[in-house]
């Protein structure tokens, strides 16, 4: 199998060198992919000197509409096309344990369609959370899980490792989301898809160095958008029902 790693970046520097350098060690077969959004603080010219000392890095300087879903489709339409095997997603602030890579591609090799490094099955967790994010967390997954009739645990992940072919048929160029809204997108469509999905356990840990995009308003977009897409599912099935009666 030939697995690219494609990460999105936006204000990384404190972070970018560091994850490569463990990523080349962690996973040597594999082709690195960062698409920077045109960090203003020079993550993408630091990810350029560390392609050049490193090899097997492709650094993107991506152009036009700013996000993580953006960003994320760009990123894998590149991977699509130069004949990638698997495409792995992970976060450029260490808070997704590189060393949770082999066992992906493992279990891509086993069978599964997707992997996803889960907080919420036996042996995942999270780190230095307080109970009200733990509470919010857990409930919106087990919501959006629930409302879209996906039978996986960790619904918001954007920890995985995909079979590349299982993605691309499920077209990431034409959703529309943004932010972590996206990966739940992605979810809805690989369930309804018939994907067999994995999940794997993995400590989350909140970053230590450089700022969160995670706010307030990307938590209500995605509960928005997982209700909306969650009423139209549900009355489509009831049509279909209501068809064949």
């Amino acid at each position: 199998m030939r697995p690219v790693v494609v990460i999105p970046t936006f204000n990384e520097r404190e972070n970018i060198v560091d994850l490569l350098r463990v990523l080349r060690v962690t996973v040597p077969t594999a082709q690195l992919m960062v698409v920077d959004d045109l960090s203003p603080d020079g993550t993408g010219m630091l990810a350029d000197t560390a392609a050049a000392e490193l090899g097997s890095i492709t650094v993107v300087h991506r152009h036009g509409r700013p996000g993580l879903g953006a960003a994320y489709r760009h990123g894998f339409s590149l991977a699509f096309e130069e004949g990638f095997d698997v495409v792995v997603s992970m976060d450029s602030d260490f808070s997704h344990d590189p060393s949770v890579i082999p066992t992906m591609l493992r279990l891509i090799g086993e069978g599964a369609d997707v992997v996803i490094g889960s907080r919420y099955v036996p042996g995942g967790g999270t780190q230095d959370w307080p109970l009200r994010r733990r509470l919010l967390s857990r409930w919106g997954n087990r919501y959006t899980g629930w409302l879209l009739g996906a039978k996986v645990r960790d619904c918001t992940a954007g920890f995985r490792a995909y079979r590349a072919d299982v993605l691309q048929r499920i077209d990431p160029s034409s959703t529309s989301a943004e932010g972590y809204a996206f990966l739940t997108e992605l979810t809805r469509r690989l369930a309804r898809s018939g994907a067999k999905i994995v999940e794997t356990p993995i400590l989350f840990k909140d970053r230590e160095k450089g700022t969160s995009k995670m706010s307030a308003r990307i938590i209500a977009e995605s509960m928005l958008l997982v209700t909306g897409w969650g009423v139209v599912d549900r009355w489509r099935a009831l049509r279909q029902r209501f068809t064949k009666g």
